[in-house]
């Protein structure tokens, strides 16, 4: 039985319903995290930090005795997506929606600041809603601000709806949990020429072709194994959309992924290697984005975690293999606090994550509510009503 009452489910509900009609992607979560600041307002938390590496919101709920900083984080932003739906909450805005379900997320962290109206019994749990979490641009910015050592925890954890498991079914994994992944940008410039008369520039073609062939074959192994990377050709273009000029410019796009932040190391080497070796003739310039480490799950708190879930009766799901997909919660792992992702069933048919047709089910608002509130009293116990 949930420690919310229906009203509390129904408002947060509501709540979620009104997140997801407002989506706003990263880098822009002005309104969002207003109204994220205004509930946690409400709610009585201790203190509240607002702008927090760009538009992140963290509150605080002080024990009464000294004690550890328990961490839970979120994440604020949408995804610049359109919702193909016919619910009487879709997106308002066009292009865009909340097809990943941090409203739902979001939503549970305040279900969680409902509940801390009795307070731990010792440290404090800090409630963190980030920006900025689809481009990988958002931990770094929370970590980078000058705030943040008031915040840093001492263990912190955070969760992903996933859909293809059973509805709270409550995923685990010690060790890596998330691949470490890079988006890599390749700008080639030679020189143009008359396509009459080709050998009078030079065309980035024959090396964007040799890539092409190439990185993905930086592939390697499967999920799980030690050895696994992926190589994922995203985007090509090459000069301008014309019969008469040989192109001067082009431009390939990879995305990296690996289990491992070392491996990480090696693959981007590899990759600049083939870089070199195909473009000799050509000036290259190389960016990185949507740079995501590793989330690497802290044995101590993953123990908390499942033993938290089963004395709840959630089913728990030992996972035998990471998630491909990448989270930018690594980060506050790698920042020194034992950590560990929770990945949570939101129901064997439901739409995939960042598919237009994708909803948060909200079913798992309550359950998470009390998953995380379960691990607080676990680490900090609870105070006397």
């Amino acid at each position: 039985m949930t420690v919310l009452t229906k009203i509390q489910i129904h408002d947060l509900t509501a709540l979620r319903h009104a997140l997801h009609r407002r989506p706003e992607i990263s880098g822009e979560e002005a309104e969002t995290a207003d109204r994220i600041a205004q509930e946690l307002e409400a709610l009585g938390a201790d203190r509240i930090w607002r702008q927090l590496g760009g538009h992140g919101v963290a509150a605080e709920f002080a024990g009464a005795e000294e004690g550890p900083t328990v961490l839970l984080r979120c994440e604020l932003d949408g995804l610049p997506i359109l919702e193909i739906s016919d619910l009487p909450y879709r997106s308002e805005v066009e292009g865009k929606g909340h097809l990943c379900g941090h409203d739902g997320h979001m939503v549970s962290l305040l279900g969680v600041a409902t509940g801390l109206a009795r307070r731990p019994a010792k440290g404090r749990v800090i409630l963190l809603f980030q920006p900025a979490e689809e481009t990988g641009a958002g931990a770094k910015a929370v970590i980078e601000d000058p705030r943040w050592p008031e915040i840093r925890p001492d263990v912190a954890f955070a969760y992903h709806n996933v859909p293809g498991r059973p509805l709270g079914e409550i995923g685990l994994r010690p060790g890596p949990g998330n691949c470490a992944s890079r988006g890599m940008q390749i700008l080639l410039e030679g020189k143009s020429s008359h396509a009459a008369a080709p050998e009078d520039g030079v065309s980035p073609g024959p090396a964007m072709a040799a890539l092409m062939q190439a990185l993905p074959g930086l592939g390697t192994g499967a999920i799980g194994e030690k050895d696994f990377a992926l190589s994922t050709l995203t985007h090509a273009w090459l000069g301008e959309p014309t019969f008469g000029i040989a192109p001067g410019q082009g431009e390939l796009r990879v995305t990296l992924r690996c289990m491992t932040d070392d491996r990480m190391e090696a693959l981007v080497a590899d990759a600049q290697a083939l870089v070199d070796q195909h473009c000799a003739d050509l000036s290259v310039d190389i960016a990185w984005h949507d740079i995501f480490l590793s989330v690497t799950n802290d044995a101590e708190t993953t123990e908390m975690a499942r033993k938290v879930a089963l004395s709840q009766d959630r089913p728990v799901h030992e996972m035998p293999t990471p998630m491909r997909w990448s989270e930018d919660f690594g980060r506050i792992g790698g920042d020194g606090a034992q950590a560990t992702m929770l990945y949570v069933g939101a129901g064997e048919n439901h739409p995939q994550l960042h598919n237009p047709d994708y909803d948060f089910p909200d079913a798992l608002i309550p359950i998470m509510t009390d998953m995380f509130l379960g691990i607080v009293d676990h680490i900090l116990g609870r105070a006397q009503a």
